[in-house]
């Protein structure tokens, strides 16, 4: 069961290449198109990185079948994967932002106040409970480190199609996710109130700020260098940290110990995320749809290449019909 189930991964590692490779294109099409350019030192050692990894995950598969480690190749493997994702999207999500569609701010604002979350009486409450800011916080913060912890448990507890699944929905959200916010741009909730973020002192608006700044740069024309780690998180609709939740708690729920402690952590970073990354809770709704989505996508995608690979093998065992002579 287990080769099988690494048999079927390894075909699923090479699928995900093709929404990275997609975004890759669309990467290099937008920056030369929309007059960015990005700083080599930090994007060029992170290929390294990502480039290391994957060579060491190819060149142990090479090695002969009794030899190679499912575990090893699969955890450096998606670990390359998720670093050279991650050296695109936060590039490509600039691209997005400077097509310089309007601005949806108050569209979003007038959507959570028709379901009765306005922001500003939520961010008041947070504001006005130091200790809840705080927690909130160090909540929205915990979306960085599932992105090599979910590759090590996986592949450590032999849950290789899981994980190449997780890889697939992830690259597919992340995608969408972009797109959607090339034609729907927002700022955040504090620019839709016309609220400066010194309004809730006890509020970490750090991202925010941010998001702020790089937003307005990008479409006055003032910022057209983009340094990899210097780069926010300038997509609002749909909110990627309640999307990226959504994978975390699916790819860890079966893990023993772990699935639980995961399900709780990312459930407060999705209520980290309207406060501390000043999004919409339509935006969150999205995520979480957007998520829900993918995840269907990856396992539908499973399915058929399931059936795909029977359909071929019944058809190869099959008898070819001779006609006789006699016929």
């Amino acid at each position: 069961m287990v080769d099988t189930d690494a048999r079927t991964a390894w075909q699923l590692f090479h699928v995900n290449w093709f929404p990275i490779a997609a975004m890759g294109g669309l990467l290099a099409l937008g920056l030369s198109v929309g007059g960015l350019r990005l700083e080599p030192v930090a994007w060029g050692v992170t290929l390294a990185i990502a480039a290391v990894l994957l060579a060491i995950t190819y060149l142990h598969r090479m090695m002969k079948a009794e030899l190679a480690d499912p575990k090893l190749v699969f955890s450096l493997g998606t670990i390359g994967q998720v670093i050279l994702t991650c050296a695109i999207v936060g590039p490509l999500s600039y691209v997005a932002g400077k097509m310089g569609w309007p601005l949806q701010d108050h569209a979003l604002l007038a959507i959570d106040r028709a379901l009765g979350m306005d922001p500003e009486p939520i961010a008041r409450y947070v504001n006005d409970h130091p200790w809840l800011a705080d927690v909130l916080s160090r909540c929205y913060g915990l979306i960085k480190w599932p992105l090599l912890g979910v590759p090590v448990v996986l592949a450590l507890t032999a849950r290789y199609v899981r994980l190449q699944l997780f890889m697939l929905a992830m690259s597919l959200a992340l995608a969408v996710t972009i797109a959607i916010s090339a034609v729907i741009p927002a700022i955040g909730t504090y620019y839709g109130l016309q609220l400066p973020a010194a309004h809730f002192p006890d509020i970490n608006t750090a991202i925010y700020a941010g998001q702020l700044r790089d937003m307005l740069a990008l479409r006055d024309g003032s910022l057209r260098e983009l340094e990899l780690f210097k780069l926010s998180g300038i997509v609002s609709f749909p909110s990627f940290h309640a999307a990226s939740a959504v994978l975390y708690m699916w790819a860890l729920w079966p893990v023993r110990g772990i699935g639980g402690i995961a399900a709780a952590l990312n459930l407060s970073m999705i209520a980290a995320t309207p406060v501390i990354g000043a999004h919409y809770m339509i935006d969150v709704i999205a995520g979480i749809a957007l998520a829900a989505a993918s995840i269907w996508a990856a396992k539908s995608y499973l399915d058929w290449m399931s059936r795909a690979s029977l359909a071929s093998a019944t058809s190869a065992a099959s008898p070819v019909w001779q006609p006789s002579l006699a016929e």
